[in-house]
């Protein structure tokens, strides 16, 4: 049941993976997705550095898509189905830090 309730995180890091390996960012997309198997460990800090992550990636998101809006926006280009989309993602991406509410996963990752 835990796997479940931490679906979302593991989605928005391999999201944000996939992103890294797109620009071609090998080190940053390494580490991106090695840091689910980080959730493997049952400690509190592994937690705060997911959730650390997870922020930095909505961050992440949000900057791309402002350039590549001011990109499409420039060429003349429709931009606001792609600021939706980015902005989704972010979204997402942030609101995955709150997974770790659940008192399963409080109490797996003993934050109580």
């Amino acid at each position: 049941m835990n796997f479940i309730r931490l679906l979302p995180v593991i989605l928005s890091l391999l999201l944000l993976g996939a992103h890294f390996f797109r620009a071609a960012n090998t080190v940053i997309f390494l580490l991106t997705v090695a840091t689910p198997l980080l959730l493997l460990i049952r400690k509190p800090w592994v937690v705060r550095s997911c959730q650390i992550v997870l922020v930095a990636g909505g961050i992440e998101w949000i900057r791309t898509m402002v350039v590549l809006a001011k990109m499409r926006q420039a060429s003349g280009e429709p931009w606001e189905r792609l600021a939706l989309i980015l902005g989704g993602v972010a979204l997402f991406t942030v609101c995955s830090v709150l997974v770790f509410r659940f008192r399963s996963l409080r109490e797996r990752y003993k934050l109580t």
